[in-house]
C-alpha cells in the first residue's frame, strides 16, 4: 500500500510543480514602476515641489535611484513622504554634474554609505577623476622645487571627489551595468552645456525599451537614437527633455521626431521638457501621454494606464524666468543668456 502511495504521488508530482511553479514564478516577479520623487509640478500634497529631478524605478527586480533632485532637505521629505526605503537600493545614477539632479545624494549617503553610484566620468570632475601626468607639458630646465612634484610626477595623477570615500563607479562610454539594463553616454553638443557628459537609463522590457533621461542636454533625439541601437522599439520615455525655452517650430520638430520617426509608444516628460512641449507632446501622443508629476508612479508594461491631470499653465511665468536665470548663471544649461545676446545682437542692427 506504501508502494502504491509513493507511486502515485511521484506520478502526479509533475504535475503538481508544473502548477505551482507559474504561480511561485508570478509571485516573484517585481511590478515594473518609475516614481517621481522631485520636480517643479504635481498634485501630492505631502510632497514638496521643487525645481530638480529625481526618479525611482523600479523594474526587473532592480531598485534603482536616478538623479537625486536639487536640495537634500526637500528630497529626504519627499522620500519619506512615499516610504521609500533607500537602504535597499541596488544603485544609484547621477546623470550629470547639474545641482539640481545631484543635491540629494548627500541624505543618500547618511541613509546608505555604501551603495554604488554610476556618474559621469570627466576629466576634472565632482565625483573624482584621473588623468595620466603626461598631460600637462614639462619643462626639464627648471629647477625641482619650480617643477610639478619636483619634476617627479606620479604615471597617473588621481583627482578628488566631492564626497570622500563614495563608492563611484565613472562612466565615459555606454555600458551594460546590469542583464537589460545600459547607460547610455552621451556629450552635449549645445551652447552652454558644450562637453557636459550625461548619462541616461536604457532598460530592455518585453514590451520594448524603457528610456529614463535626467535633462537630455545632449539632444532627446540622439538619446533615443542611441537606445534604438540596442531596440528599434521604444517602449516609454520619461523625464526631462531640455526644451524649457525651446521656440515652438523646434518643439514641433522634435516632437514629430519622437512620434513619427522613433514610433515611441508612451511618453512621460517632466522637470525641463517646459511647459509649451507638455501641450505639444500631449496632442501628439493623446491617451498614451502619461501623466508624470511629483509623486506620480508610472506603471510599466503594456497595461501600463494613462493620466491625463497635468494642467498646462501660459508658457512661463517671471518666477520661472527667475528661476532658470539663476540656474543659467554658471553654464547657460537651457541657452537663456546665448538667447538673451541674439536678441540684443539682433534689436542693435
Amino acid at each position: 500500500m506504501k508502494l502504491l502511495a509513493t507511486i502515485l504521488i511521484a506520478a502526479g508530482l509533475p504535475s503538481f510543480i508544473s502548477i505551482a511553479a507559474p504561480a511561485r514564478a508570478a509571485a516573484s516577479e517585481p511590478k515594473g514602476q518609475i516614481t517621481i520623487l522631485y520636480d517643479a509640478f504635481g498634485t501630492d500634497p505631502s510632497m514638496t515641489k521643487d525645481w530638480g529631478f529625481s526618479a525611482l524605478v523600479e523594474i526587473a527586480g532592480k531598485r534603482i535611484l536616478f538623479d537625486t533632485g536639487n536640495d537634500a532637505e526637500i528630497f529626504a521629505a519627499n522620500v519619506k513622504a512615499k516610504g521609500i526605503d533607500l537602504k535597499t537600493l541596488d544603485f544609484v545614477v547621477l546623470s550629470h554634474r547639474h545641482s539640481d539632479h545631484m543635491a540629494g545624494l548627500s541624505y543618500v549617503l547618511s541613509v546608505n554609505p555604501t551603495v554604488k553610484i554610476y556618474a559621469p566620468k570627466e576629466a576634472f570632475g565632482i565625483y573624482g577623476s584621473s588623468l595620466p601626468s603626461s598631460f600637462y607639458r614639462k619643462d626639464e630646465t627648471l629647477s625641482p622645487e619650480t617643477r610639478y612634484y619636483g619634476g617627479a610626477p606620479p604615471q597617473i595623477m588621481k583627482f578628488g571627489a566631492a564626497w570622500r570615500g563614495v563608492n563611484f563607479e565613472l562612466i565615459d562610454k555606454t555600458t551594460e551595468i546590469a542583464p537589460g539594463m545600459t547607460l547610455l553616454a552621451l556629450v552635449s553638443d549645445a551652447v552652454g552645456t558644450k562637453e557636459l557628459k550625461e548619462l541616461s537609463l536604457a532598460i530592455n522590457t518585453p514590451d520594448g525599451m524603457v528610456l529614463v533621461v535626467g535633462c537630455s542636454h545632449p539632444g532627446i533625439e540622439k538619446i533615443v537614437e542611441a537606445a534604438v541601437a540596442i531596440n528599434p522599439k521604444i517602449h516609454l520615455i520619461a523625464g526631462g527633455f531640455h526644451l524649457v525655452v525651446a521656440p515652438d517650430d523646434a518643439i514641433a520638430k522634435i516632437v514629430a521626431t519622437l512620434k513619427d520617426t522613433y514610433k515611441v509608444e508612451r511618453i512621460a516628460p517632466g522637470h525641463c521638457t517646459g511647459e509649451p512641449t507638455f501641450a505639444a507632446l500631449k496632442k501628439a501622443f493623446g491617451d498614451r501621454y502619461i501623466y508624470a508629476g511629483l509623486g506620480t508612479t508610472v506603471a510599466l508594461g503594456a497595461n501600463a494606464g494613462s493620466d491625463m491631470r497635468r494642467g498646462e499653465r501660459p508658457a512661463l511665468q517671471q518666477d520661472d524666468l527667475n528661476t532658470y536665470r539663476r540656474l543659467a548663471r554658471r553654464e547657460d544649461p537651457f541657452g537663456i543668456l546665448q538667447a538673451r545676446r541674439s536678441r540684443t545682437k539682433a534689436s542693435q542692427l
